[in-house]
Parts: structure tokens; sequence; C-alpha cells
């Protein structure tokens, strides 16, 4: 069993800041995945809607509340919501609650 050291990556991919603390490093990734992570993004901060090609990307929320755009499509989400992003496809999130919205992000390749 080997246990992992998370490391915490500062990003500016729409309003504000956010951070990706990366679960798993690409050698336990290998080819199969992207990314493995958790992500927190502050009160009124967002990451801009993006595509995803050659891969998919999956949220689980864990905390707090965000509008999720999927497609050109907003809807609320909360606490054990889970989206999907297939290949192909677009989706973005913003934090529209008072607290931080954190959730595990993963990343497969197609």
């Amino acid at each position: 069993m080997a246990i992992i050291q998370s490391s915490d990556q500062k990003l500016k991919k729409g309003k504000g800041e956010l951070t990706i603390t990366h679960l798993l490093t690409p050698k336990e990734l290998t080819d199969k995945c992207e990314m493995f992570a958790k992500v927190t993004i502050p009160v009124g901060a967002s990451l801009d809607i993006h595509s995803h090609i050659g891969n998919t990307e999956t949220y689980y929320i864990i905390q707090g509340e965000g509008l999720y755009n999927d497609n050109g499509k907003d809807m609320k989400i909360g606490v054990g919501t889970t989206t999907f992003c297939a290949d192909g496809e677009k989706h973005g999130i913003e934090n529209i609650g008072n607290e931080d919205l954190i959730f595990i992000a993963l990343i497969i390749n197609s």
C-alpha cells in the first residue's frame, strides 16, 4: 500500500482563484486518467466553461452550492450531486453559496 502526498495548485480559470489538490500523481494515474483531485472554489469564484476533448470529467460535490453549466444550460447543484461531462461536451461551475464549494474531480481519458 502506498501513501500519496497530495499537492496543491492555484488556478485562475474564471472569476477569482481556485485550488486544486491533486490526490494522485501522474505515476498512479498512468495513461488512464488525467486527474483525480479535490477542487475548492471560494465564494463568488468560478471555473470557466471549458470543453473536454479526448476525456470525460465527473464532479462529486462534497460542500457548498454551485451553478453548474452543462453545455449552455445552468442548474443549481449542491452536496451529493454528481455531474458528468462527456467527451466532446462543455461545462463550467460557479460558487453561488456562502461557503467554499468543494468537489472531487475525476478526468478519465477516452
